[in-house]
């Protein structure tokens, strides 16, 4: 099977896409371009579950970034386990029909305990005295070990909150290349959520994100040169836009 990078770039639509996004621009008038079917809700969870199942919220159980649990009584958000999505993911139905096919998942979600071969994602260690410490899960565990020693701690409080910024995707983007160079996995599918919380916040005035949307598209470029380096086919898509 031909090597392939998914770049999930959180937030990206056609009106976010000029000036400010010059690599972006030009990347994608060489490229080919077109729009999905949207599904509701238009979040992280149910749009990449969607995109690695094929199947909407109403087969594949993600209905939400959170729901009522039944069980417990209580709303919870942010469930991690892969468990939870049903139906065939397309790195299994991939290994099936090639068995040297390999998939790493960085940092989309429900990667916990995922039949990927390589997976990292955000876990935070809570410790006794009730602090919050910025920490990684990773399959295999020493790749956590390995990627926090030389990029350094995963940057939790940049990833999430008022707090977030290029930080955290940037490590993101270090970390895929590294694995890359490890393993070189035949789909390795990339989270970058830096775009996320700055249009939540300004919305669709373009003058206020626009270091924003810089940033990124420097990211994105320093990415795909390397995937195009080892000859991979990369797809660039998002979850949700947010437009006039």
């Amino acid at each position: 099977m031909n090597k392939t990078v998914v770049i999930d770039i959180v937030g990206l639509s056609k009106s976010v896409i000029g000036e400010h996004t010059p690599f972006l621009q030009k990347y994608i008038a060489q490229k080919n371009i077109t729009t999905i079917e949207p599904l509701l809700p238009a979040v992280t969870t149910s749009v990449q579950s969607a995109y690695v199942t094929g199947k909407w919220p109403v087969d594949n159980g993600i209905v939400g970034n959170g729901w009522y649990d039944r069980v417990d009584s209580e709303v919870k958000f942010w469930k991690q386990s892969n468990k939870l999505v049903q139906g065939e993911k397309i790195w299994d139905r991939a290994k099936k029909e090639d068995p040297a096919f390999t998939s790493a998942m960085m940092f989309w979600w429900y990667n916990m305990y995922a039949t990927t071969d390589y997976s990292v994602t955000p876990r935070p260690n809570y410790l006794a005295d009730g602090r919050k410490m910025p920490d990684c899960y990773s399959y295999p565990a020493e790749l956590r070990d390995e990627l926090q020693t030389k990029l350094g701690t995963f940057p939790l409080f940049q990833f999430w909150g008022p707090g977030a910024n290029i930080k955290s995707s940037k490590w993101i983007a270090e970390a895929s290349m590294y694995t890359d160079d490890l393993h070189n996995p035949t789909l390795t599918l990339i989270y970058l959520p830096h775009l996320d919380y700055c249009l939540q916040k300004f919305g669709t005035d373009i003058s206020k994100i626009s270091i924003q949307l810089k940033e990124i598209d420097a990211l994105v470029e320093e990415l795909v040169t390397f995937y195009e380096k080892k000859g991979a086919k990369i797809i660039l898509l998002s979850e949700y836009g947010i437009a006039p």
